[in-house]
């Protein structure tokens, strides 16, 4: 599973060996002044949205990758269950979807995102 951490001035998703070759991802590190929101999602894989270009996607199970949709670009590393959403901007995702232990603190952890 992939891992959300904080720094003073950065939020890192750090992902697996699998997720990276499977979705065809790398890590994303971007300026905590960038994530403009953050809220927990109670259903990760369908909160995805749009088209899978490039990636994996089993249906309500899991989903890695970049999601498409009309201008827009999604980080997405989820599994059945909770996750967390991020709102970015200016980076090269607008969003990242990401699963997480415990999505809350998670969230409780992103200074001055609006939830």
């Amino acid at each position: 599973m992939a891992t959300i951490e904080t720094t003073a001035r950065t939020l890192r998703i750090t992902l697996t060996p699998a997720e990276r070759v499977l979705g065809l991802l790398r890590d994303l590190e971007v300026p905590l002044t960038a994530v403009r929101s953050a809220e927990v999602v109670p259903d990760g894989p369908a909160a995805a949205r749009g088209l899978r270009a490039p990636g994996l996607g089993l249906p309500g199970l899991r989903k890695i990758g970049t999601w498409r949709r009309r201008g827009k670009r999604t980080f997405v590393s989820v599994r059945r269950g909770p996750a967390v959403r991020l709102g970015l901007a200016g980076q090269r995702f607008d969003a990242a979807l990401v699963s997480a232990p415990d999505p809350a603190a998670v969230v409780a952890a992103v200074p001055g995102a609006r939830t």
